[in-house]
């Protein structure tokens, strides 16, 4: 284990180290917006950005290790990165966009890494499996960004991989309101179930190993999270049960993606273009990602328009069983509905203890705590009338 300091970043505040190298890794301690020479910190949150980057930056090239120098290993000496910037940070990976440029072109990418420290969800993949399923996809002719390389132990980086970046709008609330995809949004929901149908056909064989999760596991999995955190819901213990007498019949598990929803795609105006966050991949009921596409949380409001806020079930159905020949059993699909409505639901009960119990201190993660009410009303809405 090496302590790493440098002089062109913020000493510490404390007894520990700018970073840490350990095992190939670099582990970095959180940075301030402060400029190492004379202590200042910027007023504006543009400018405090751009010094946390540049801080994080001396930090690495300290440790004998950086973006730039993968970089320059993959796209030739001449390469030189801008516009550096992160996306997103959950519990388990990080996401940053970054440009490279040399003299004869521009390439932008997608960075994904994994969260240092992060969590061990079982339910998640890690960042080598998640880029190699997507090659797979992109082989299969699913819309995924094409993977350019996978890191490796000596990029010094950690776990991560780097992709094409594909222009178009994730955020879904954009997506669902804004006109420049009033044309899109009457095509997803039948392009959504062409998607799946080719998702699903995958030949599992040339997976790489991935968990094995049926109908019946994952309701016990679940539950035992659950119960760790001791907080019970008398509607989510019905729930449980309801799924518990409602079990589908077993059928040959098959690639399912995990996450399937509105705001894991990228759109533009002519409909999907990209399947996005592959990091709960697993084999498993092909019926679980069509009911987790239709939960009302991913409606974003639209909640006349089941699938993602966007389209009816009966175009993802006839999208579906176009491209797979395969009929679906609304039954099937509505267990997987009511088991994604507990799973958001559970999800929110997470989300809380990682704010209260300090790993990640956040008031969008309380707020969404808050929000297991929605899940039991809409268990009950499910539970208590007709599909």
């Amino acid at each position: 284990m090496k302590p790493i300091f440098t002089e062109k970043a913020p000493s510490p505040a404390g007894h520990y180290s700018q970073a840490i190298v350990s095992g190939g890794l670099v582990f970095v301690s959180g940075q301030l917006p402060i400029h190492p020479e004379n202590g200042e910190i910027k007023p504006t949150i543009e400018e405090q950005t751009h010094q946390v980057m540049n801080n994080l930056e001396y930090i690495l090239l300290a440790s004998g290790s950086s973006l730039d120098k993968v970089v320059k290993f993959h796209f030739g000496e001449s390469s030189v990165i801008t516009n550096l910037q992160p996306l997103t940070g959950g519990a388990s990976a990080e996401t940053w966009q970054f440009s490279v440029s040399d003299e004869k072109q521009k390439s932008h990418l997608i960075l994904r890494l994994a969260s240092p420290g992060g969590s061990q969800d079982p339910l998640r993949i890690d960042r080598e499996t998640e880029a190699r399923v997507q090659q797979l996809m992109a082989d299969a002719g699913v819309p995924v960004a094409p993977v350019l390389f996978i890191l490796e132990e000596k990029d010094g980086l950690g776990p991560g991989y780097v992709m094409e970046r594909i222009e178009g709008e994730a955020l879904a609330k954009k997506i669902l309101h804004e006109d420049k995809y009033a044309a899109a949004r009457p095509k997803m929901a039948k392009q959504c179930g062409e998607v799946l149908a080719k998702i699903h056909s995958v030949d599992t064989a040339l997976l790489p190993p991935l968990q094995k999760l049926p109908a019946g596991k994952m309701i016990k999995t679940m539950y035992s999270l659950y119960g760790s955190f001791g907080q019970y819901h008398s509607v989510f213990e019905a729930a449980f049960r309801w799924l518990g007498d409602h079990l589908p019949e077993s059928s040959p598990l098959k690639l399912v993606h995990g996450d399937f929803r509105n705001g894991n795609f990228i759109v533009d105006p002519e409909g999907i273009r990209t399947i996005l966050d592959w990091e709960t991949a697993h084999l498993g009921d092909p019926m679980e990602d069509l009911g987790w596409l239709c939960v009302n949380s991913w409606r974003f409001g639209e909640i006349d328009k089941p699938v993602g806020g966007f389209g009816q079930r009966e175009d993802l159905f006839s999208g579906y069983e176009s491209a797979s020949r395969i009929s679906v059993d609304p039954n099937i699909v509505r267990f997987w509905e009511v088991f994604g409505t507990l799973k958001w639901g559970f999800i929110c009960i997470v989300q809380a203890f990682t704010h209260l119990g300090g790993a990640n201190r956040s008031v969008e993660q309380a707020a969404i705590g808050r929000r297991t009410s929605e899940s039991e009303i809409d268990l009950l809405n499910l539970l208590t009338q007709r599909y």
